[in-house]
């Protein structure tokens, strides 16, 4: 292993070429970042990489769009619940889903991932894996956020999505690898990243096929999870989904943390990046306390490992597509 070092040569040896990475502003980070691809593109540089191994990984929630007060699939759940919920109040069966359907997210974040999962477990079964991806698609389209009241699909950071396209003009494939559900993020990531359905790695439910009495085979979301990519979960979902080790990896969180860890272990150049959300003004500020996007021992260790710890508030230009 040998974690990539910036230097000022790098940058130096080739011509002006035009700004990549326009809604970052100048400065170690994104000096950084530019050194490490124009190292690893330029077949006479001792990192040089093949594009076939440039593969970059990216957690979603927090990393890509915002995550905050909740991340985006869970209020899709709440939202779900309450209108199956006014259909038919049998299925509030416990503590966490009655909180939920009434808007109570205290009491839903105090039970922790096991709660969250109950929701999403109720809410997302009984559907036709067709009729999700229609169904996500549609609410994201038409539900605004309930701080900014920005609608859900601009709520991506626009540094992020300069920072996709730079890659894969560079030959990278980008891959998203996140904790949230495969099905719900393949219903959006290659209009809002143009990132393709089976270039998405995330939380697997436990989905069924069947033939109907019509002859019509369906795959069905039956309730229940098969598999939680966050925290460790990230190496062992990219070694399935992908099968080999990135060279880039980018997060936000403690639970990208292992994905990180593991990228940056490999041979060769290696590229860590985390997003701090310094910025209460644009966005919203948080590391080590809360619910959601707790930031806490990656911050301690960036520095050590080699890993690059964007500053939203002076790493970023702007944040939004629409405007700061």
């Amino acid at each position: 292993m040998r974690h990539f070092v910036f230097t000022a040569a790098l940058l130096a040896a080739g011509p002006c070429l035009a700004d990549p990475l326009p809604s970052w502003n100048d400065g170690a980070s994104k000096s950084a970042i530019i050194a490490f691809v124009e190292s690893v593109t330029d077949p006479a540089s001792p990192d040089y990489v093949t594009p076939a191994d440039r593969i970059a990984t990216f957690d979603n929630d927090g990393t890509l769009w915002a995550e905050q007060p909740l991340y985006f699939q869970f209020l899709f759940a709440f939202d779900r619940l309450r209108k199956l919920a006014a259909e038919d109040e049998s299925i509030l069966t416990s503590d966490v889903l009655r909180a939920a359907n009434a808007g109570d997210l205290e009491t839903v974040a105090a039970a922790g991932e096991a709660g969250l999962l109950e929701i999403q477990s109720v809410t997302h079964a009984g559907m036709t894996v067709d009729e999700f991806l229609a169904e996500s698609r549609q609410w994201l389209a038409t539900t605004q956020h309930p701080d900014t009241g920005k609608p859900l699909v601009t709520m991506t950071y626009q540094p992020m999505l300069e920072l996709l396209s730079y890659l894969r003009d560079e030959d990278f494939t980008t891959w998203i690898v996140s904790g949230g559900g495969i099905d719900f993020i393949r219903s959006f990531a290659d209009d809002t990243y143009g990132i393709p359905p089976w270039q998405v790695v995330g939380t697997e439910a436990n989905t069924v096929y069947a033939v109907g009495e019509d002859g019509t085979p369906t795959l069905s979301k039956e309730g229940g999870v098969t598999f939680i990519d966050d925290k460790e979960g990230k190496p062992v979902g990219i070694m399935r989904h992908i099968g080999q080790r990135p060279i880039f990896a980018a997060g936000n969180s403690d639970g990208d943390f292992a994905m990180l860890e593991w990228t940056t272990a490999g041979d060769g150049a290696r590229f860590g990046l985390i997003v701090h959300h310094t910025d209460a003004e644009r966005e919203f500020a948080y590391d080590r306390e809360g619910h959601v996007g707790v930031l806490d021992r990656g911050l301690d260790e960036a520095a050590g490992r080699g890993w690059v710890l964007v500053d939203m508030a002076n790493d970023w230009r702007r944040v939004w597509p629409d405007g700061e």
